[in-house]
């Protein structure tokens, strides 16, 4: 006898199923940069306001530096996900080791032209005179983890790709609570400022590479994938993640600019904006936790050959994040008052972020739909149009942020300019999801 096909009901379960299996553990490890970048924020900030902004740009530098290359996670999971479909777990593991000896090598150029080049970005930053030696000191010093950063997002592409992201958790668990305690016996208890912030760091994300790279070279040796280098596979990686390396670095440059321009403020506001993209990083990632789930779950369906499926879950998880959104928004405006003494007893400061965290929390269902379906275009290997999609939005948003501190407005405004650069984002991915352009079945794309 042939079986019924699912009952709508059924199959909203089952993809509610498949989400928070995934999304939830997903949830954890997604917060862990940005839980690391508020640890330094608040135990940085209680040193001072000159070193806060100086963290603030120095943070704003790395990020970047690190995370243009979050191809390596996204478009790791996707390719791994759909070869999981197609039931080659060799060949899904291969694939992952290769975007692995990628991030090793793409580390050793970014720390060689970091480590002379800090001063310099500092300056271009717009950095004041109090603030950029404590900016400088904590790129220099940070810039030594950055391989071990890729390593780490590579690593939890494969992971991820498995339909596994527990192991992540524990992993981002761990590595939280060492930064944490690092941080506070570096900085206060050896005396060393922001420089034993930025050692903390360095040393988690070294030990969380290190236990990453045992748990994929354990799962390789179990399905006889090779471990060597394979010169064609690096190479086809790279070009795989060159759509998503413009579609990150046009996001990066938006934040960026932002910053600069909060830079240019004063202390107080890029300060004060330092606080709020921690908070809004963080609840980025909460969101990008379904859209994780997402790109796994999509990569998934689409190497079975599943388009219906694909389909389905596409629209699940956009009601997901809608929802989510909501609930964040409501959260972040009711326990204000609890957080923001934690970063900063400058009352200035304090006051200077209210009215543009408002505005944070009113745009948040915006951006549950924008990284939920971020997530499902890249599961979908739909990384071109991606590239595309967010030039479109930097050049929206980079004249309009430009023009705040030209007419008088404050940080504020500047996050209204965000707002407005999420609303583009959402309309473009909304488009693209609406033709049906990005299913594409089988193993590879």
């Amino acid at each position: 006898m042939t079986q019924a096909p699912p009952t709508p009901k059924a199959a909203r379960r089952q993809h509610d199923r498949e989400i928070i299996s995934l999304a939830v553990p997903a949830f954890g490890a997604l917060v862990a940069e940005p839980l690391f970048l508020m640890v330094d924020s608040a135990i940085v900030g209680h040193l001072g306001t000159p070193q806060l902004a100086g963290l603030a740009i120095a943070a704003a530098l790395l990020s970047t530096a690190v995370s243009v290359f979050v191809f390596l996670a996204y478009a790791t999971t996707a390719a791994v996900a759909r070869r999981v479909g197609a039931g080659d777990l060799k060949a899904a593991i291969r694939q992952g080791m290769d975007g692995i000896w990628l991030a090793l090598l793409l580390g050793a150029v970014v720390v060689a032209v970091t480590l002379p080049a800090a001063p310099w970005l500092v300056e271009l930053f717009g950095a004041s005179d109090t603030a950029a030696p404590y900016a400088t000191t904590y790129l220099r010093i940070s810039s030594l983890g950055i391989p071990a950063m890729l390593v780490v997002l590579a690593s939890t592409g494969v992971l991820r790709g498995l339909q596994d992201t527990r192991t992540p958790l524990y992993v981002a668990i761990g590595g939280f609570a060492a930064n944490a305690l690092l941080n506070v016996g570096l900085v206060y208890g050896a005396g060393w400022g922001i420089a034993g912030s930025a050692w903390g760091t360095v040393i988690a994300q070294c030990a969380m590479a290190a236990v990453y790279l045992v748990v994929v070279v354990r799962g390789a040796k179990r399905h006889g994938a090779s471990l060597r280098p394979d010169t064609a596979g690096i190479r086809a990686s790279a070009q795989a993640g060159v759509p998503l390396l413009v579609r990150t670095l046009s996001l990066r440059a938006v934040l960026m600019i932002a910053t600069a321009v909060a830079a240019r403020m004063g202390d107080t506001e890029v300060a004060a904006h330092q606080i709020i993209l921690s908070l809004w990083s963080l609840m980025a990632f909460a969101l990008d936790a379904i859209a994780i789930a997402g790109q796994a779950i999509i990569g998934r369906y689409l190497g079975a050959d599943d388009a219906d499926g694909a389909r389905q879950v596409c629209r699940r998880m956009v009601q997901w994040g809608i929802v989510s959104g909501v609930a964040l928004g409501v959260l972040l405006i009711v326990a204000r008052p609890l957080f923001i003494p934690l970063f900063t007893g400058d009352t200035t400061v304090q006051d200077s972020l209210l009215p543009a965290l408002l505005v944070v929390a009113i745009s948040q269902p915006i951006a549950g739909v924008v990284f939920v379906l971020d997530g499902v275009l890249m599961g979908a290997g739909d990384g071109p149009y991606l590239a595309w999609a967010m030039l479109l939005t930097l050049a929206v948003f980079a004249p309009v942020a430009l023009l705040v501190p030209v007419l008088g407005g404050g940080l504020t405004a500047l996050w209204w300019a965000m707002t407005l650069m999420m609303t583009v984002r959402m309309l473009t991915l909304w488009l693209r999801s609406r033709s049906g352009r990005w299913i594409v079945t089988g193993a590879t794309r």
